[in-house]
């Protein structure tokens, strides 16, 4: 079994020591660098070739928001999980939108922290879905008034099913989960997820999920039942 190849980035030394500590105990986890300042990221990340990269998001010279989003930006991008002590801070919201996977607590238990850095590397989201509900509630009372509209706009391409799909993913369902709501394959969740992220040039599930509260589908869901 080939390793997840993980980068820790955290201005806190005896963070990084613990996480370390913690996560270098696991058989399939491979700590390949540590950096303490996201201005060290990506000539760290040419080098390791992570697969996961473990972010703080506060730091005081380059912040995990603005690495995140470099690398994000790059073709064959590691994941990113960001490391935050809130569970709707703003720069949260913000770190999603431009990319990341999803997010820790910084007081979150080893083991459910080694399973967030599995569940990533193996293409899955880190939010649970009443964390998704939160961060979404929050992200839609917070945001302007013309976020709905440019959400809308861009919505707009997907045909009927791949709407479903968006919505159930918005929900913070499972594909499982998804194909039995909807009565397909699980396969068939997985291409029409696939063709949702491309038609709407997004990163991951996450970033599908908040589209789709910027863009009300989920309260016309509910309005419909």
């Amino acid at each position: 079994m080939t390793a997840i190849r993980l980068l820790l980035v955290d201005d806190d030394p005896l963070v990084r020591a613990g996480l370390s500590f913690m996560l270098g105990g696991a058989d399939d986890i491979e700590i390949v660098g540590e950096a303490a300042d996201g201005g060290e990221v990506e000539a760290l990340v040419d080098h390791t070739r992570p697969d996961v990269v473990l972010m703080d998001i506060r730091m005081p010279e380059v912040d995990g928001l603005t690495a995140t989003e470099r690398l994000r930006a790059r073709e064959d991008a590691p994941q990113v999980v960001v490391l935050t002590t809130f569970h709707a801070d703003e720069q949260v919201l913000r770190a999603l939108r431009v990319g990341a996977a999803g997010f820790v607590l910084k007081d979150t238990p080893p083991a459910e922290i080694i399973a967030a850095v599995r569940r990533v590397a193996a293409g899955d989201p880190v939010l649970s879905p009443a964390v998704t509900r939160q961060l979404m509630r929050h992200a839609v009372g917070t945001g302007p008034d013309t976020r709905r509209t440019r959400a809308r706009d861009r919505i707009a391409v997907l045909n009927d099913r791949e709407r479903e799909v968006a919505v159930a993913v918005g929900r913070g369902l499972a594909n499982a989960e998804i194909a039995t709501g909807l009565f397909m394959s699980v396969a068939t969740v997985k291409t029409h997820v696939s063709r949702i992220l491309a038609k709407l040039d997004l990163n991951n599930r996450v970033q599908i999920a908040l589209l789709a509260y910027d863009a009300g589908l989920l309260e016309e869901e509910r309005e419909e039942h």
